[in-house]
């Protein structure tokens, strides 16, 4: 069996775990993606060490295109997207994510490796601290433009860090005290939007570097792309099927942990 198709088939095994993740938390799933799948990039020697980072950005942002559009999908047929205010929220996060997707390209690896891992590391704390309140305080949403504002700044980090954009928007919604399936909902169609713009960075910065013959669209990897694609298209909307019957806060404090690991595991390797 050759090495592309040994490649394919471990990131459908991924792609199948993010998917589902996706759906429940409304995140894109680049948390989970960007660690291993560098690990597995590094495995087949697709790339240099130093490059592989940005790869795995670019390659699992195209992949959130995808599975966010399937979560989304499943979240609206249940009615926990509220359109009142996502269009004023995926403005910002396309606005952030276009941006960043060409500022990162230009920053040194480790510099973005540092960004992915701080942010990993706060994400996990808000998680942890979160799951932990009770008696929420009621805080009221900012109005469309301030939150536009708020907005602009995830969706820039979240393309820079290669993440769909639900573990910050989630916090964020939630801290003003939306619904949480609601804020999940939303941030899944968010995700849509910072994944098409931050792609689009990450192609046309990359066009310079890598070839379409080699299996790249920029920093994208296609093979990669393929093989998690095949697999959490299917399993988001399970995810999102699931926020209906799970304890979504007890899984946020399993993910909290994950989120540690990950963080600790780009530091170090």
């Amino acid at each position: 069996m050759s090495e592309v198709i040994m490649l394919i088939i471990y990131c459908a095994i991924l792609g199948s775990g993010v998917g589902f993740l996706a759906g429940l938390l409304g995140i894109g799933g680049g948390l989970v993606i960007v660690p291993i799948l560098s690990a597995i990039l590094l495995h087949f020697e697709v790339l240099a060490a130093e490059q592989v980072v940005v790869a795995a950005i670019a390659t699992s942002m195209a992949s959130i295109l995808f599975t966010s559009t399937s979560s989304a999908i499943a979240h609206h047929k249940n009615g926990n997207v509220p359109w009142g205010i996502a269009p004023w929220i995926m403005m910002g996060v396309a606005l952030g994510a276009l941006i960043s997707g060409f500022l990162a390209a230009l920053l040194p690896e480790h510099v973005v490796r540092i960004v992915f891992a701080v942010s990993v590391v706060l994400i996990a704390l808000k998680m942890l601290l979160s799951s932990k309140n009770d008696a929420p305080v009621e805080r009221k949403l900012p109005n469309k433009g301030v939150l536009t504002v708020f907005t602009t700044l995830t969706g820039g980090l979240s393309a820079m860090i290669g993440i769909g954009g639900g573990a910050l928007l989630v916090p964020l919604l939630t801290f003003f005290s939306l619904d949480m399936k609601k804020a999940i909902g939303c941030a899944s169609a968010c995700g849509i939007v910072i994944a098409l713009f931050g792609s689009i960075g990450y192609i046309s910065s990359g066009s310079a570097y890598f070839a379409l013959k080699d299996g790249f669209a920029g920093f994208v990897y296609l093979p990669a792309l393929f093989g998690i694609v095949c697999t959490s298209w299917f399993t988001a909307p399970l995810g999102a099927k699931a926020t209906h019957y799970l304890p979504v806060s007890t899984i946020k404090k399993i993910f909290a942990v994950l989120l540690f690991v990950v963080a600790v595991n780009m530091v170090v390797n």
